[in-house]
């Protein structure tokens, strides 16, 4: 019996990963890029050999846990209040910025501004994977640089989640249907913040202690896989309780949890169990990524066509522009808010 899905996707993407960094390295390029590449050759609008789109991003998911449990467990929580002046101002102005500008660019392609306030959103927030991939692979990840970088991440994460309880009852203003009542915008999003600061309380408070404590009892039992599955057990677990009862992204759930080992006399073990798998199924994500990418798009939709068309007060549109212009008003918030939602709910990214 020939394999399928979950087996046959795991064999596609890593094989595919495998020979698309190697080339990248034989070019001089970096290994992401090869990743990249390979994700966007066995995705479903490319035609050959394909991998499960629905399974793909789920593994990815588990790579971006591990990525940054491991990263958490390099840093404390002194080492993250350390940088707060520059970490917070910073993450707050880059989104500001980049969401303005965003905002300023798109009436060039005939989007509203406050469909590019939308998509400046969704493009201002750093990868939150790449970010550590290129800071560990350079060395810097243990530098002051490399905290401060961190911190920056780990306020875009909380930033997200503001975005997203503020979306759905401003989306009228932004051109959509509304998507809750917005006089329960201040409550919904108190209850959100809510529950954030009771996950960080209880990860700081309890999790710092219980963790800890639980990777020592395993530890004295002297079984390796049993110290290994409990490690497991505690990056994911944690990550998706987070995510499920406290409305916080996968990978600041598993970063706070790797935080809470840091306190432990047992965290360079646990980096090490988990090391293997993390490098694994990190590559996953890349893969994952190129495998959104529809090439024909450039085809099929231009943009610096299309913005120069639309930057030149002398030429006159012609009628295809004109119908594709009409096109965008009406489908254009959709499509953005898909793309904030790809990009918010994947960051791992950023």
């Amino acid at each position: 019996m020939a394999p399928h899905g979950l087996i046959a996707t795991i064999t596609i993407a890593l094989g595919a990963a495998f020979l698309g960094g190697f080339l990248a390295t034989k070019v001089r390029l970096p290994p992401i890029v090869g990743y990249l590449a390979a994700g966007i050759a066995v995705g479903p609008f490319t035609p050959g050999l394909s991998a499960d789109p629905q399974i793909a991003p789920e593994l990815a998911e588990i790579g971006v846990i591990l990525l940054m449990f491991g990263v958490g467990i390099h840093f404390s929580l002194p080492d993250l209040w350390s940088v707060r002046w520059v970490a917070i101002p910073g993450a707050v102005g880059q989104i500001v910025i980049a969401t303005a500008v965003t905002a300023l660019v798109v009436p060039l392609w005939g989007w509203t501004y406050a469909q590019g306030i939308v998509f400046g959103l969704a493009i201002s927030i750093s990868s939150t994977v790449v970010l550590i991939r290129t800071l560990t692979e350079v060395g810097l990840l243990d530098s002051a640089h490399g905290r401060i970088a961190v911190g920056w991440v780990v306020v875009e994460d909380l930033a997200i989640v503001v975005v997203l309880v503020l979306l759905p009852p401003l989306a009228p203003l932004l051109g959509g249907s509304a998507g809750g009542g917005g006089e329960n915008l201040i409550a919904a999003l108190s209850v959100t913040l809510a529950k954030v600061a009771l996950f960080g309380v209880l990860m700081a408070v309890v999790g710092t202690r219980v963790i800890p404590w639980l990777l020592a009892e395993v530890a004295r039992t002297g079984h390796r896989e049993l110290f290994t599955l409990c490690v497991l057990v505690v990056a994911i677990g944690v990550a998706v309780v987070a995510a499920l009862a406290f409305e916080v992204s996968l990978a600041l759930g598993a970063f706070l949890a790797g935080v809470a080992i840091s306190e432990s006399d047992l965290s360079h073990q646990a980096a090490a169990e988990a090391l293997p798998l993390r490098d694994a199924f990190a590559v996953l994500f890349f893969v994952s990524v190129g495998m959104l990418f529809d090439p024909t798009f450039v085809v099929r939709e231009p943009l610096p066509r299309s913005c120069w068309r639309s930057a030149t007060p002398s030429a006159q549109p012609s009628s295809s522009a004109r119908a594709w212009r009409r096109s965008v008003s009406s489908r254009s918030f959709f499509r953005t808010w898909t793309a904030a939602s790809v990009c918010f709910r994947r960051r791992h990214t950023i």
